[in-house]
């Protein structure tokens, strides 16, 4: 393989690795802050145990987070110089602002969030749950921001000529209100949002079926059930604002995300297909003219293909690039699905009579993250041969310096660490749900309060 290809593998793979964690820490964290919310409004000590918790799993995924982003940045540096010297302006500001407004608020206040429980008062406590979760999302705020400059660049200027161009910016807030930012934003949000409430519902369906933490795991599993079941739906909206996005600022990736190739009216919409590149024909089952209407609200619309691009300006890979998007979109429907079919049952007052789903939601924990991995796959895919749409290409962006051999060694290299990584969160994931909550004696065991826990009860 050639210096770049392997440098895109190596970059994917890290990348991939560390997304695992983010979204559950941001996923989580909104969890603890719903949670805890509920303790300091109802007393009800189902809530901190619950809390205290899951505080111990979310410091857990956010240590291994934190470390796991850092080799991302070196990498700018190793394999992707050029790329660095290009956008370091851009990219560098949006790093900057992670630190001041993102890391700096997370820090401020994981301390209290992990070891002040019998040190600060409860709304104290509950201040510095907020604050770390807003902390991780403002992370996500401009980790975002970067890449959707990727995307749709703005407000910049182009500095230089040839080999010493770079872009600089003109408009600081321009490039944060890129074209894409806040619906890309608001996307990666809320995969988060279900990424945590899955985990939440998995872990305590998986004590009910085991007949472990009875009354805590049906408080729990209700609460991811109720954030489940409106983000799975929110998402929903949010992906097709995010896909009408593309239709206007990245008609090459919404034409590859599709496999139309030939702009024609009543452009098809498939539902699960495969893609022959050789052929330009794509085999299975769609809708008729369902993507003229979800982009123009017009089954006889018309929408570019990928014939209307130059050969070396759309993405090789047309095949990944659907079967990415269309895994992404199904396992959205799929998430849709289980949340309303747990709410029908929960409503019904059988929720937990029902062995077969509990197990499903135990295992459903996955669903959420390959959604959020596809996602990337199609969106990052999609946007080749540019590494900055329509100004720099991948092949341009590489280090100068850098041999194949070198990346190949590294690579190797770190799937050995990473795999190891992953072995020991899975160990210390798995230890601390066996092990389970383990201030169940902080229940109050007298009639819950009226109001809200009502709600809760079966």
């Amino acid at each position: 393989m050639d210096v770049e290809i392997l440098s895109r593998i190596q970059f994917a793979f890290t990348v991939s690795f560390h997304y695992i964690y983010p979204p559950l820490s941001i996923g989580i964290g909104l969890m603890l802050v719903i949670s805890e919310g509920l303790f300091l409004k109802t007393k009800d000590q189902r809530y901190e145990v619950l809390t205290r918790f899951w505080v111990k799993i979310f410091a857990l995924t956010f240590g291994i987070g934190v470390a796991t982003g850092i080799v991302m940045e070196f990498e700018f540096g190793t394999n992707w110089a050029t790329y660095s010297r290009y956008v370091g302006d851009i990219f560098g500001s949006a790093l900057a602002a992670e630190g001041i407004f993102a890391f700096a608020l997370e820090s401020s206040f994981l301390g209290i969030l992990l070891f002040g429980w019998n040190k600060v008062s409860p709304k104290v406590h509950f201040m510095s749950t907020v604050g770390v979760f807003f902390g991780s999302m403002f992370s996500a705020i401009w980790i975002v921001v970067a890449n959707s400059w990727q995307q749709t660049p703005a407000g910049y200027k182009i500095v230089g000529e040839g080999m010493e161009a770079r872009a600089e910016i003109t408009d600081f807030w321009e490039m944060v209100f890129n074209p894409s930012s806040v619906e890309r934003i608001l996307h990666v949000w809320v995969g988060a949002f279900l990424a945590g409430a899955f985990l939440f519902i998995s872990v305590h369906a998986y004590y009910l079926v085991r007949d472990r933490h009875q009354d805590i795991s049906k408080l729990g599993i209700k609460l991811g059930l109720i954030a489940a079941t409106v983000f799975s739906f929110v998402q929903l909206f949010l992906g097709h604002m995010s896909a009408d996005g593309v239709a206007v600022n990245q008609p090459a990736k919404l034409a590859a995300f599709e496999g139309h190739y030939y702009t024609d009216h009543s452009a098809d919409l498939y539902l699960f297909g495969w893609v022959d590149q050789e052929s330009k024909e794509v085999y299975g089952v769609k809708v008729p003219g369902g993507l003229a209407f979800l982009t123009q609200f017009d089954f006889d619309g018309k929408v570019d293909g990928l014939d209307a691009f130059p050969e070396d300006e759309i993405p090789t890979q047309i095949n990944a690039v659907f079967q990415f998007y269309h895994l992404m979109v199904g396992i959205g429907m799929m998430l849709i699905g289980l949340s309303v079919l747990g709410t029908f049952y929960w409503i019904r007052g059988k929720l937990f009579e029902q062995k077969w789903l509990l197990w499903v939601f135990v295992f459903a924990v996955i669903l959420p993250q390959l959604a959020n991995q596809f996602g990337w796959f199609a969106a990052e895919m999609g946007r080749q041969p540019w590494v900055v749409y329509g100004l720099l290409r991948t092949s341009d962006a590489l280090s100068k310096a850098v041999q194949a051999d070198q990346v190949l060694f590294s690579l190797i290299m770190f799937t050995f660490v990473y795999t190891l990584l992953f072995i020991l969160f899975i160990y210390l994931l798995n230890k601390k749900i066996k092990h389970g909550p383990s201030d169940t004696h902080l229940i109050d065991h007298r009639p819950h309060q009226q109001g809200i826990n009502d709600f809760f009860s079966e």
